[in-house]
């Protein structure tokens, strides 16, 4: 059986159903920004009359929230929904999940949950020292994987040439300090292949260093764990703790993993 992510040449693609995940992709990506019906438009290049009748349908069905006095568009609360059955249904989010708050009790730091998806990494959970939350929750946010230790790691692990699909130069650039070269990446995954781990510091939100290593887990190398701290913080010593923690989260967590698949096959 072939994968299911892969587009078969056998099938026609139905187009009011490519718009549909145009449009709803497009608004997710503005997150709380909302979007005219002129900028979808011209996004998924479809007349007005069609994007409009799109949008009314969505609309009614809770997938787009629409501000009749701006005329302007935002993701619906259809879309959480499906969002958070996706998390409750992962069995590896189910494993991984208790491990972020143990791991960062005992480093005093943020603990992530990524998952790979083409050239960004998506955050699937994150546990954050009581007091220090940010002001908008992570989970469900998405960010170039070049700039994020999680991406890096994962794609660290990955044949290179499939792995960097989809990227060209330049890359986006998120601060002065993210890598905005494909060379500049190769360099960067292959010193991580060479740690174990990968790390950046600052490349995709100033103050914050970020250490990461990817998940063993029996069906995916997609995944990765980071731990991030503020960049003052990060001494050599205080690496080494990080690293070591994330290893041994990533072990146990492989084990635990490779017990559930056996139990179900």
């Amino acid at each position: 059986m072939g994968n299911p992510s892969t587009p078969d040449p056998g099938v026609r693609e139905v187009k009011s159903a490519a718009r549909t995940i145009q449009v709803l992709e497009i608004l997710a990506a503005r997150g709380s920004s909302a979007v005219t019906i002129r900028e979808l438009c011209t996004a998924i290049g479809a007349p007005r009359s069609s994007v409009y009748a799109l949008l009314k349908t969505l609309s009614d069905a809770g997938w787009v929230r629409a501000d009749a006095r701006r005329a302007t568009y935002g993701i619906g609360i259809r879309a959480l929904l499906a969002g958070t059955t996706y998390l409750d249904a992962d069995p590896r989010l189910q494993v991984v999940r208790p491990h972020l708050g143990l791991l960062g009790r005992q480093l005093g730091a943020t603990v992530n949950l990524g998952r790979l998806d083409g050239a960004d990494v998506v955050y699937l959970a994150t546990w954050e020292p009581p007091g220090k939350e940010r002001p908008l929750p992570r989970v469900g946010r998405r960010l170039p994987a070049h700039a994020t230790a999680l991406g890096q790691a994962v794609l660290a692990r990955l044949p290179e040439a499939p792995a960097l699909h989809g990227f060209a130069d330049p890359l986006p650039a998120l601060t002065p300090q993210t890598i905005s070269t494909l060379a500049g990446l190769r360099a960067e995954l292959a010193a991580a292949r060479r740690r174990g781990y990968a790390r950046e510091v600052e490349q995709n939100t100033p103050g914050v260093a970020c250490v990461a290593v990817a998940l063993d887990c029996f069906d995916s190398g997609s995944d990765a764990l980071s731990v991030s701290i503020p960049h003052q913080e990060f001494t050599a010593a205080r690496e080494r703790d990080i690293v070591e923690g994330l290893l041994a989260t990533a072990d146990m967590t492989a084990q635990v993993l490779a017990g559930v698949h056996a139990h179900e096959s």
